[in-house]
């Protein structure tokens, strides 16, 4: 009779494994304080409405770069963020490099409001050499019937210099917590890093894809974030990898079946969840809780823009954005530089045609940053301008002309720079301006900078605006061919 009974489960599509334990895990990243749905797309109160849904114990996880972005962070030096990932209830988070915004003391002072786990193996205090009292190299956390284990990976380069605090190379710092990890035997070991797979394939920050290539034994998912890329169901030996994007616009969704008699995965798959709010609804008493923080104010019109200033590049082959062209512009006219340089990620969404609010300019552009000019060479700029292309651009020039290939490993060749149609001579000196972030490179770190007046790049985008309705630039000052 039982025989018969399991057939006819099986039958009808309901047989779970018996001996199998199944682990489901959320994640994102990046979400930089957009607590907020765009266009009827993400924010925590659809975020929250996900999960109620899930009707197994998970646990919720993130990778970083909570702490700024928006004027409700600003103001708050992160503080907002924080409560709302308490009232979400997440489980824990790694630390980005936009944690330390708010420089040694708002760094510290946020991260101990935490409800939830702050991990970061590779973090130390200068004076202790010792992980923060408020943070730990891991935790082991019961998900169901099953152990899981996460290790937090802090990424190295903060926005800010740090005095108190200085960072381990994360693949001996991992090392060392996947030991005392063994002994407490967990089914599933996670690692939440704030560096990405995309790096990794650049050779940029190599560390990333090398969990699975030294650790692949050990460690099962590694879920990572800063370059705001997607990655779903990435297999390298047989670690799966899985990057949300981000500002809260999707979660992923990773579910693991462990074979409880041997602790072997029997698989383990990511899926990614759009934020749709017509489609996942939204957390009434989360979105009361985000809306309570919203900063009165914000939706007063500063100017207009005459055509949509897109963030991303709007034809094949170029590199270059109508926005940060414009940003580079204004900055080399305010610097009276042969050059300007903008970081492509510090732009964080396009500007639509019609009224532009403060709320726009913040949510643009919420940093400080300051403008900087300096003299470097032909040689040192082509260099800092190669590292920079691939495998995703972060960096545009006014001034320049800039035309590459990439070969089959992903490295660039045949670059060519133009500075008012001649090439750059290696020997010779071009005064290049760029903002404060930019200027700490570690690529300009020999070089004379002095700041160029006292206005921040955003007051130059909002004196812009001010003057009259703002139109794109023509773009392809960077072409991959």
């Amino acid at each position: 009779m039982m025989k018969k009974l399991v057939a006819l489960i099986i039958a009808l599509g309901f047989f779970i494994p018996l001996c199998a334990k199944t682990v489901v895990l959320y994640h994102t990243s990046d979400a930089h304080g957009f607590f907020y749905p765009q266009k009827g797309v993400g924010g925590y109160a659809a975020l929250s409405a996900v999960l109620k849904k899930e009707p197994l114990p998970y646990l919720l996880l993130d990778s970083g770069d909570f702490a700024n972005g928006t004027i409700e962070t600003k103001q708050t030096k992160g503080r907002a963020a924080v409560e709302l990932m308490n009232s979400v209830g997440y489980d824990a988070a790694t630390i980005g490099n936009h944690e330390f915004d708010f420089k040694d003391v708002g760094f510290s002072s946020l991260l101990k409001k935490a409800k939830f786990a702050v991990l970061a193996a590779n973090l130390r205090e200068k004076n202790t050499d010792k992980i923060p009292t408020w943070a730990k190299a891991y935790q082991v956390f019961q998900v169901g019937s099953a152990k899981v284990a996460v290790v937090g990976l802090a990424n190295r380069t903060p926005t800010q210099p740090t005095k108190q605090y200085y960072f381990t190379k994360p693949l001996s710092a991992l090392a060392t917590a996947l030991e005392q990890i063994e002994n407490e035997h967990p089914d599933v070991v996670v690692v939440l890093a704030h560096d990405s797979l995309a790096d990794y394939r650049n050779g940029t920050l190599p560390y990333v894809g090398e969990i699975a290539t030294k650790y692949g034994k050990q460690v099962h998912v590694v879920l990572g974030g800063h370059a705001h890329k997607i990655f779903q169901n990435e297999f390298i030996n047989g670690v799966l990898f899985a990057e949300s994007g981000c500002y809260l616009k999707n979660v992923t969704k990773i579910v693991i079946e462990t074979d409880d008699k041997t602790g072997k995965i029997i698989s383990a798959k990511s899926s990614l969840i759009p934020l749709q709010i017509a489609t996942t609804g939204e957390d009434k008493e989360m979105a009361q809780k985000a809306n309570a923080l919203k900063v009165p104010g914000m939706e007063e019109v500063i100017g207009q823009a005459g055509a949509d200033l897109s963030q991303r590049p709007i034809r094949k082959g170029e590199q270059d954005s109508p926005l940060d062209d414009w940003i580079s512009d204004i900055g080399r006219q305010y610097a009276q530089t042969q050059i300007f340089i903008h970081n492509t990620g510090g732009t964080r969404i396009t500007v639509e045609k019609g009224d532009v609010t403060r709320r726009t300019l913040i949510d643009l552009f919420p940093f400080e940053d300051k403008i900087f000019k300096m003299e470097i060479t032909g040689r040192e700029l082509k260099k800092f301008i190669r590292a920079g292309l691939t495998p995703w651009n972060k960096y545009v020039y006014a001034g320049l002309d800039i035309s590459y290939t990439v070969n089959k490993k992903g490295r660039v060749k045949d670059l060519q720079v133009l500075l008012d149609g001649k090439p750059l001579e290696n020997k010779a000196t071009y005064t290049v301006a760029t903002n404060s972030f930019i200027a700490r490179n570690k690529s300009f770190k020999s070089a004379d900078k002095q700041q160029v007046g006292t206005k921040s790049v955003r007051q130059l985008i909002e004196e812009s605006f001010q003057k009259g309705p703002v139109f794109p630039p023509t773009t392809g000052r960077i072409i991959q061919k």
